[in-house]
């Protein structure tokens, strides 16, 4: 694991679910981590369930933690397990 992936990691670690008071991370609601050597990072968003009403606010609350962390340049993000993952995939990737 690179210096960026764990620093990524870490401030995702503050994204807090508010239903469950428990971090993205310990939930494992981001899969796929990976960074290249320019700062683009792709990871994968699986909200805790099919029909999670948070759904669009964690995705948000997750761009910008990472956003934050220096070094980032850009991101891709993939929704999976949602019934709207393609509207979110498309409402969460279009400030890149």
């Amino acid at each position: 694991m690179t210096d960026l992936e764990t620093a990524i990691l870490e401030r995702l670690k503050t994204v807090i679910d508010p239903e469950t008071n428990i971090d993205v991370v310990r939930m494992r609601l981001v899969e796929n981590l990976w960074v290249d050597a320019l700062g683009k990072v792709r990871y994968t968003f699986r909200p805790s369930s099919f029909v999670c009403p948070i759904a669009v606010m964690l995705a948000i609350n997750i761009k910008k933690a990472v956003a934050e962390v220096p070094g980032v340049k850009s991101q891709e993000i993939a929704i999976e397990g949602y019934l709207m993952a393609e509207d979110l995939e498309k409402l969460i990737n279009e400030e890149n």
